[in-house]
């Protein structure tokens, strides 16, 4: 699978994801993502590897032993890593191709935004209705 940042600076390829899908609500993921959850997958090292822009990459310890990595033109979260451990872990939204699972697991939900809304229905759109929104 091939993933990269928003403005195509830098790329990585995992060949397989080394367990479930988790969408993460804690307080460090959502300030580093602007959004109320990151969905997150652990790869192992050795079946991940930057393919372009690895030197922009840019990294951020956002909690003592854990690098968050992304690019540093526009913003994208790409992955993390505890030094010492054998997994990185993605943000799923970055892959360009579909990783064949869905979500399974929801953690830090003690920390959830209380403005997400994940039970009652809401408008949908294919696309956004006014496009100057």
């Amino acid at each position: 699978m091939k993933g990269s940042c928003l403005c195509g600076a830098i790329a990585y390829e995992v060949t397989a994801l080394a367990g479930p899908i988790v969408n993460c609500s804690c307080r460090t993921c959502r300030k580093a993502h602007a959004s109320p959850f990151a969905s997150t997958a652990r790869v192992d090292r050795t079946a991940f590897r930057w393919t372009k822009g690895q030197d922009r990459v840019s990294a951020f310890p956002s909690t003592p032993g854990k690098l968050r990595h992304f690019c540093p033109a526009c913003g994208s979260h790409l992955m993390a890593e505890w030094r010492d451990e054998p997994r990185v872990i993605i943000r799923v939204a970055t892959l360009d191709d579909d990783p064949q699972q869905r979500p399974e697991i929801a953690i830090w939900r003690s920390h959830e935004v209380p403005w997400l809304n994940y039970h009652e229905p809401m408008q949908v759109f294919d696309e956004t209705p006014n496009p100057r929104a």
